[in-house]
């Protein structure tokens, strides 16, 4: 009779915990990243009456239930936060607890910047990866603190290597007048200031021959710079022949420069690889691109996580450089983690050691920029396990009432 009195107790006490797990989810159905929990019940070990025969089993009842993590995929939408990210697939992202700096688990992808310009969670957790040093992002080394450049001057790059595509009219004539062609392209030296580096065709009395004139202008220097001539070749097939692409490129070199800059000499590339960068066919004679490697000095403008977990910085120039990369670990067994709120995990006893590394290598998942991972919790779901829950609870306490009433009847045998 004592042992029906226990059973009953027990199922309540299981009933209520498992009642306090359908409610913890449903308050974290807003949750961003947030893995609903399932509730496993076993049963205590039971008793033989009869002898230990085991024709007779009677059991204790249900022991404590067990709480699953279940860390299913949930639903990716796209966010307006810039720092924003989600994690499709396996993995967690790698913070830093702000106190005692033990190392946390989060798939809550709500990040900000701090004051001291580290990326953290929306609890302040510092977010785990690697930063740019000296230009370089080296993700092989150990993590550590994200950090944002904030409102940050980028210092201006000073121009090594100019190129034109352009085409020069098959049809062009020696004259007189010679055929010509002119186009320029904007450079920039070690201070950022801006300068014009000007190039001239002009047909010559060779068959497919073009000379050329690279300049600069005069007033951007102290003493006028003689402009760097030569000719290029083309064969039948409008393909340039000369100068080679294994011959040194033309360069000019602008020495004292007005602005007190350093020095600077700018190369001409003809060939991209061994593909020519000029042709000569029958079309009138245009540039289809250029490009030069320089760059002023710019403000930063923006930052913001693009997909792979890189942090870009875009500045006033045009400019997106990465200065950073978020870590992301695999766990084999992340069923094992242990819950310590703010949307964080920790290993347990039984937690396989997490890998770090870069996202979509090593089996880790993908993060995705500007997208938030919604809860995985199912209202309609939590509610049919609440109803019947509630009918377990009801019935284990409809067991109490007459166990009592048993009692009760026992007593009353004495009377």
């Amino acid at each position: 009779m004592f042992t029906s009195f226990s059973t009953a107790l027990s199922a309540l006490d299981a009933h209520t915990t498992a009642v306090d797990v359908v409610g913890n989810n449903l308050a974290n159905i807003n949750t961003s990243g947030y893995k609903a929990s399932v509730v496993s019940f076993s049963d205590l070990v039971t008793q033989s009456l009869g002898a230990g025969l085991g024709t007779t089993q009677v059991g204790f009842g249900v022991a404590r239930p067990t709480t699953i993590r279940q860390f299913s995929q949930g639903a990716i939408q796209a966010s307006s936060g810039p720092l924003d990210v989600a994690i499709q697939g396996d993995g967690f992202l790698v913070v830093d607890e702000p106190t005692t700096g033990a190392q946390l688990y989060t798939r809550g992808g709500n990040l900000q910047v701090n004051k001291d310009g580290q990326l953290v969670t929306a609890t302040g957790y510092r977010v785990q990866g690697w930063n740019e040093k000296n230009g370089v992002l080296d993700t092989t080394q150990p993590v550590t603190d994200v950090v944002v450049p904030v409102g940050s001057l980028r210092t201006p790059v000073a121009t090594n290597n100019i190129s034109f595509d352009l085409n020069l009219d098959a049809a062009g004539t020696v004259g007189p007048p010679a055929s010509t062609f002119s186009t320029s392209i904007e450079v920039y030296d070690s201070l950022g200031v801006s300068h014009v580096v000007s190039v001239k065709f002009e047909k010559t009395a060779n068959a497919g021959e073009w000379g050329y004139s690279l300049s600069v202008p005069d007033e951007d220097v102290a003493t006028p710079i003689t402009p760097v001539t030569g000719t290029t070749q083309f064969d039948s097939a409008g393909k340039l022949t000369s100068p080679a692409a294994t011959a040194a490129s033309p360069a000019i070199t602008a020495a004292g420069l007005s602005s007190g800059a350093a020095d600077m000499t700018i190369n001409w590339q003809l060939w991209n690889g061994l593909a020519p960068r000029l042709t000569q066919y029958s079309q009138t004679s245009a540039v289809a691109a250029n490009a030069q490697d320089g760059f002023e000095a710019a403000q930063l403008t923006r930052v913001a996580i693009g997909d792979g977990g890189v942090v870009l910085a875009q500045y006033s120039n045009g400019q997106q450089v990465p200065v950073g990369q978020l870590a992301m670990c695999s766990i084999r067994n992340p069923e094992s983690l242990i819950s310590v709120g703010d949307n964080n995990f920790q290993l347990s006893a039984r937690s396989a050691l997490p890998a770090i590394g870069v996202a979509e290598t090593g089996g880790r998942g993908e993060i995705l920029g500007g997208s938030v991972e919604y809860s995985t919790v199912d209202i309609a779901k939590e509610f049919t396990n609440r109803i019947v829950l509630q009918r377990g609870y009801q019935a284990n306490a409809r067991v109490v009432t007459a166990v009592d009433e048993i009692s009760q009847e026992t007593i009353n045998l004495k009377r």
